[in-house]
């Protein structure tokens, strides 16, 4: 099955590649709005909110680069895609951005028609495990059933983690990710495998979340990001720089709260983000102020991973790789200038 996702896939990047519309941004300013994939149901990354708000990191990714090229942050249609679905929907134009936890492979990046445009949120692959096995750790797993989503990249991590550590294991495949948590809580497996972040959120929407626990290894790099069709490298650059501006906000200390007042600042960093110096928006075909826009609609990183993964949000996600490169983490952005 996995095999068989993976040609169509491999299909429909060959099929779209050459039709790809090259001028993705002037047809989302014609439209109005931006089309954008995320993930059914996934907390801290995209999921709808009490008053039915679609709320993540991802999607702040969208908002960001909706405030970029139409000025509003609002503008954004959300179109919830399974995994086996995801860069189809994204190679046949149904979608101007893919923004749904997507992981940078070679095999991506090589076999398919599309770009990733930066890393937003460095993950690794663990495991939610029954806590009637009594597993502390991985290596604790004996004969268990697990249960995979068709066509998830996760499943070929698994099945070498398990081999390399002749961990005996029977594979239980779901169409959609919901019918694999539905079948953990249904008793038919005791493992769920995938992005750590992901877990923590599938851990909360259980009826017994006590009954479920994280194990704190991971077996794989995760490094997640938005993604676009190949053959517009305008678009590419928007997509990539809207996440850049977030994280060079956050860099040089501008954070929603303050970008109202930055425009009066003598500092050349924050002019240039405010579009007063530097090229502004003349080479991605934007108004000179749409860094500005993002950091005032959307905010920093350090505040979009705050609202959504930090300790007052429902996930509760330790910062790690995804704090700045200053302050230990991973978090890079080339120079805004």
């Amino acid at each position: 099955m996995k095999k068989v996702t993976w040609l169509i896939w491999l299909l429909a990047g060959l099929i779209f590649a050459g039709s790809a519309s090259a001028y993705t941004k002037e047809e989302v300013e014609k439209r109005g709005h931006l089309r954008c994939g995320v993930s059914p149901l996934t907390p801290g990354f995209s999921s709808l909110d009490a008053d039915g708000r679609w709320t993540g990191l991802d999607v702040d990714i969208c908002r960001a680069v909706a405030a970029a090229v139409l000025g509003d942050a609002n503008k954004v249609e959300y179109l919830p895609l399974a995994e086996n679905e995801a860069f189809t929907a994204l190679l046949s134009e149904e979608v101007d951005l893919l923004s749904r936890h997507s992981t940078w492979t070679f095999a991506r990046d090589s076999g398919l028609a599309v770009h990733f445009a930066g890393i937003s949120y460095y993950d690794g692959q663990g495991f939610l495990v029954a806590s009637k096995l009594a597993a502390r750790r991985a290596l604790d797993l004996k004969k268990v059933r697990i249960c995979s989503p068709v066509g998830a990249a996760s499943e070929q991590n698994l099945i070498d983690y398990l081999a390399s550590n002749q961990i005996e294991y029977q594979l239980v495949p779901y169409d959609t990710l919901d019918l694999a948590v539905k079948g953990f809580e249904g008793d038919g497996c005791e493992v769920l495998s995938m992005q750590q972040s992901q877990l923590f959120g599938l851990r909360l929407g259980l009826a017994n979340p006590e009954r479920a626990s994280i194990l704190p290894d991971l077996i794989s790099k995760e490094p997640l990001g938005p993604v676009v069709r190949q053959g517009d490298d305008a678009w590419l650059n928007i997509v990539k720089w809207s996440l850049y501006v977030m994280i060079n906000g956050e860099e040089i200390g501008l954070s929603s709260q303050q970008v109202d007042k930055a425009k009066s600042s003598s500092r050349l960093d924050v002019r240039r983000l405010c579009g007063l110096e530097g090229p502004g928006g003349k080479g991605l075909g934007l108004k000179d102020d749409w860094a500005w826009q993002v950091i005032r609609q959307v905010g920093n990183y350090g505040e979009v991973f705050d609202r959504n993964f930090g300790p007052n949000s429902a996930v509760k996600v330790d910062r790690g790789l995804n704090n700045l490169w200053s302050k230990g983490g991973l978090q890079y952005a080339p120079p805004f200038r």
